[in-house]
């Protein structure tokens, strides 16, 4: 896909215009490449602090696969689920606008990425104030992504009142699973006083006790 594509598919993502008519599984690859390219935009300016080209390659690298492996995971759970409502024929439609959001999502990282790197350069940041700046950049663009999600949801809604329920349980298990996903390939942000690494040896810990600890530790001052 070439980079004008690339950028009118963003364009009508974001704006709601009506796809041109081209075949589902090109659809797919244009989200599949949206994803990936602006996902790793992210990544890689993510993975800038401390002026470290090998940690951002990694995180621009691991960014995109974050966000596919927790769609993928979540994926079956939510199929069943749909299935126990009745909702499974609209299944496809469903994953269409899960599809979608993860592609809005990316965009609104991107676009948010020269704000991270600007406080890397002016802010003087320590590594966990940059962790959480990174945590904050995350919940903006999640909230966008929400436009984009229940834009996409509601013809779905309309038709079936059950799809809001599982509009909601969709929510609570992919960020349940996204949370533990970017701890396991963690680091995404170098420490300056540890070696760049492609995954951190203690991967497979508890991402919510770290999490707790570690804004604990901001509002202490410790």
């Amino acid at each position: 896909m070439t980079t004008p594509t690339l950028l009118r598919r963003a364009d009508a993502l974001l704006r709601d215009l009506p796809e041109p008519e081209v075949p589902a599984a090109a659809a797919w690859r244009s989200r599949l490449a949206i994803v990936t390219t602006f996902g790793a935009l992210y990544g890689a300016t993510m993975g800038s602090y401390g002026e470290r080209p090998l940690q951002a390659t990694y995180s621009a690298l691991k960014l995109p696969l974050m966000l596919a492996a927790s769609f993928a995971i979540s994926l079956p759970p939510f199929f069943v689920a749909n299935t126990l409502f009745g909702l499974r024929d609209d299944f496809r439609r469903v994953v269409g606008a899960l599809a979608t959001t993860q592609a809005a999502l990316t965009l609104i990282l991107a676009s948010l990425a020269p704000v991270t790197a600007f406080a890397y350069s002016a802010c003087g940041l320590d590594h966990r104030r940059a962790v959480l700046l990174n945590g904050l950049m995350f919940a903006v663009a999640s909230l966008g992504a929400q436009v984009v999600l229940r834009r996409s949801y509601r013809e779905l809604i309309a038709a079936r009142p059950a799809h809001r329920a599982m509009l909601r349980a969709w929510l609570a298990v992919y960020v349940f699973v996204g949370i533990q996903m970017g701890w396991v390939l963690r680091p995404f942000i170098g420490d300056p006083g540890l070696k760049t690494q492609f995954f951190r040896e203690d991967s497979w810990t508890n991402a919510y006790v770290a999490v707790w600890n570690m804004v604990a530790g901001v509002l202490s001052g410790s």
